[in-house]
């Protein structure tokens, strides 16, 4: 048997600075995920969406030519089209600033 009593926990310290370091990361991350801002657009920037790193819905913005009262389905596709590409932008930075933190381990309920 280790020291200390149970075989594998010598290293138990280290374990819990590496968590605490983690979790100060964490906390960073949040902060800064609010700051950051994610753009996309869609039918060649005619609308532009913007999502913030915690996949919220910041701004949308429809250039005046694309509004066309007789073609509301178009304008409506255009903003899902943006709307639902920045999200997925954001979700992609989460994603990759999420690895930088925990190292490619997949921690549920993290995000």
């Amino acid at each position: 048997m280790a020291r200390g009593g149970f075989p594998g926990m010598g290293n138990m310290g280290g374990m819990m600075k590496q968590v605490q370091k983690m979790q100060k990361e964490m906390a960073e991350l949040q902060e800064k995920l609010e700051e950051k801002e994610i753009e996309a657009s869609a039918g060649g920037g005619a609308v532009t969406a913007v999502a913030n790193g915690k996949k919220q819905v910041v701004s949308i913005t429809i250039d005046e030519d694309v509004v066309d009262p007789d073609d509301i389905e178009m304008l409506q596709d255009l903003v899902l089209a943006a709307v639902n590409e920045a999200l997925r932008s954001a979700e992609d930075y989460v994603s990759k600033e999420m690895q930088k933190i925990t190292g490619g381990m997949n921690i549920p309920g993290l995000f």
